[in-house]
């Protein structure tokens, strides 16, 4: 399996972590979706992340869940390491690169606050996994409370070689995405393969700034397919068609339950289960996203379910 790189472009779906009702890991639900992204024209996968629920799995879960990721493709597949310390970021790091991974990606701790904090954790983040191993920095203030300026990661491009991505999750932050382009335009540092989040909420406009692809997690991974690949107004028109949707499902708190209730409507998940703690839908809620189901198939007639 290839290992990402700088220039690594493209889509990489986040896949959400399948639970059985009773909390168990469904390690068919899990299949079935990896098979699902690889047929709906993704570049690669991200697993144990975030929306992975990784903080509530165990070690040997969520080596369990890699494995069976990396067993069940040919696509690249990124896993996510975040750990208190390093020591269990490193062995989780090799069990997953052994077995095919084609890097990392690592969270910052919420402690960090300076510029020299956090370009520090990611030069000794680095020195821990070996210079081999492919990481991917991300960059997400609303959830880690941690702003990474753009001089912080022009200082990570120069300094630490093995830090090939940047998961760009700022927001605002199109204009950091701007800045990073011009730096490298400009000698000031060498390229990042800039991957966007939150859900593709302003991935046509991140596009149009300069980055490379989505690494994101939208219960129709299709149109972020068809927003990395299309350009113009084709782009925007289809995109604004999934916007309401895309909205929604961005909800702080609730996006996870938004997604896995569409992903078990589209037949992909067993249950739309959460690991607890959770936020589940109300039935309100249920409805609402329903109703924007509904809407969306009047304009992207592959969306019926």
């Amino acid at each position: 399996m290839s290992l990402i790189n700088r220039s690594t472009r493209g889509v990489y779906a986040i896949v959400p972590t399948p639970f059985h009702p009773d909390g168990r890991l469904d390690l068919d639900s899990l299949r079935r979706l990896v098979d699902f992204y690889a047929a709906v024209g993704v570049d690669g996968l991200t697993v144990l992340g975030q929306t992975g629920e990784a903080p509530k799995l165990t070690q040997d879960e969520s080596v369990e869940i890699a494995w069976a990721v990396l067993d069940r493709t040919d696509l690249p597949v990124v896993v996510g390491v975040s750990a208190p310390g390093f020591g269990t970021m490193r062995t989780l790091t090799d069990q997953v690169m052994t077995r095919g991974a084609a890097g990392v990606m690592i969270a910052p701790p919420t402690t960090l606050r300076t510029d020299d904090q956090i370009v520090g954790y990611y030069t000794q983040a680095a020195t821990a996994l070996g210079p081999d191993v492919p990481i991917v920095v991300q960059d997400h203030p609303l959830t880690f409370s941690v702003v990474m300026s753009v001089p912080a990661l022009r200082r990570i491009a120069c300094e630490t070689p093995s830090v090939v991505m940047l998961k760009h999750e700022d927001w605002p932050g199109l204009e950091k995405i701007s800045a990073l382009r011009a730096a490298e335009e400009n000698g000031e540092m060498p390229r990042l393969s800039i991957m966007c989040g939150n859900g593709g909420l302003f991935l046509d406009f991140e596009m149009a700034r300069g980055a490379d692809g989505a690494m994101t997690g939208y219960c129709f991974p299709e149109l972020l397919v068809d927003v990395v690949r299309l350009t113009g107004d084709e782009r925007h028109e289809l995109f604004d068609a999934h916007l309401p949707l895309i909205r929604y499902e961005q909800q702080p708190g609730v996006g996870l339950a938004v997604r896995k209730h569409v992903l078990h409507r589209r037949g992909l998940l067993r249950s739309d289960a959460q690991r607890k703690p959770e936020r589940t839908l109300t039935r309100t809620e249920r409805d609402e996203v329903d109703l924007l189901l509904e809407r969306l198939a009047r304009r992207d007639t592959r969306t019926w379910l």
